[in-house]
């Protein structure tokens, strides 16, 4: 391996996850955050947990996460100590797994019908690299609990290595995960689920863009009229690749959002160990993604939130960011209008893709 190349892992320990690994605790704390998170998973289940192996199939679960009153906007915590607390502790208050897909859809189905018409869509994420499966699953639930989003949470756990040297594990895990990610947003189809928010993170959004390309393919393609929405958030993918698996997805589901940032240090060093100048989630201009219907959120004048000193995770770290979203119903239409709320900066229309160079309020 060269030096390059170690400096670069070293670096990237940091971007997308942290090692620590589920705690549970059966008390709840008064003020504390709750999000149940239903989870498909193609990731081992050794030694009561789920590991960095792959299998061929998916495991269905659902876990009630506390989320801590006592931590800033965008933060996740973990247990310092070995007892964890559940007024400054992300924790698991109760779990279960699913005998098969047949009881999970009848569990999305129920969950469905208990809300309110306007509530039932399912916002399912996709971590991306360097992450166990504690980490994806906390992160979706402080994202689900700090933006305030209706509706369901789902979370589909590939299984990453967790590890800052297991870059290359992880891309062919990607590659080897999108049959399983199909296989779940079928489930969810299946299950009545008639609006669908399918949001990548990092290596995340290259499964994701791969998951509806085959899709597409099979000519059996009723799921994605599901989609309510495609959100990629700082997505470590080629921009060529992302420009052949666009144009096999076309006409692309709406609103496409792909948030972008100059500042992101994880895919300045993606792109340097993969001999490429730039990423989709660093891209500077909508020049290369022009033919297609997309809304590129620049949010490179906005700083990270805690723990995240690579930029990599801006989106759902930044209080500021946070704020600004929080509430908001969506962030495109699809058809070049701008919510009024997200113009605090330039907005660039190219072709078919508007670009919203946004600036912190106030600037």
């Amino acid at each position: 391996m060269t030096r390059l190349v170690l400096t670069a892992l070293l670096f990237l320990t940091a971007a997308c996850g942290t090692p620590p690994n589920i705690a549970m605790v059966t008390r709840t704390v008064p003020d504390a955050g709750m999000r149940t998170v239903f989870v498909a998973t193609n990731r081992a289940f050794e030694d009561q947990h789920f590991t960095a192996g792959r299998e061929s199939g998916v495991e269905y679960a659902r876990f009630d996460v506390s989320i801590p009153p006592n931590r800033d906007l965008g933060e996740v915590t973990w247990p310092q100590g070995p007892v964890p607390d559940p007024t400054t502790d992300f924790v698991v208050t109760d779990a279960g797994s699913y005998p098969g897909p047949t009881a999970f859809r009848a569990d999305i189905r129920a969950a469905l019908t208990a809300l309110p018409p306007e509530d039932r869509e399912v916002v399912v994420f996709v971590h991306g690299y360097n992450n166990n499966f504690a980490s994806g699953l906390f992160r979706i639930a402080q994202m689900a609990h700090d933006y305030d989003a209706p509706g369901l949470t789902a979370h589909f756990a590939w299984p990453s290595a967790g590890n800052p040297f297991g870059y290359v594990f992880d891309r062919e895990s990607a590659a080897f995960s999108r049959d399983a990610l199909e296989q779940f947003l079928r489930d969810l189809h299946a299950a009545g689920a008639r609006r669908i928010l399918l949001v990548g993170h990092s290596l995340g959004g290259y499964i994701t863009m791969e998951t509806l390309r085959q899709i597409r393919i099979s000519g059996d393609d009723a799921v994605l009229q599901s989609l309510s929405g495609i959100v990629l958030i700082s997505p470590d993918i080629d921009i060529e690749v992302f420009q052949s698996q666009a144009r096999a997805v076309d006409p692309l589901p709406q609103p496409f959002v792909v948030f972008t940032s100059a500042n992101d240090r994880a895919l300045r060093l993606s792109a340097s160990i993969t001999g490429r100048q730039n990423r989709l989630g660093n891209l500077g201009t909508a020049e290369d993604v022009a033919e297609f219907d997309i809304l590129l959120v620049d949010i490179s004048a906005f700083r990270s939130g805690v723990g995240d000193w690579t930029n990599h995770s801006t989106l759902v770290t930044s209080p500021s960011l946070i704020q600004m979203f929080q509430g908001l119903p969506e962030i495109g239409t699809g058809s070049g209008d701008i919510p009024v709320d997200l113009v605090s900066g330039t907005v660039l229309t190219v072709r078919n893709a508007t670009q919203i160079l946004l600036s912190p309020v106030g600037q």
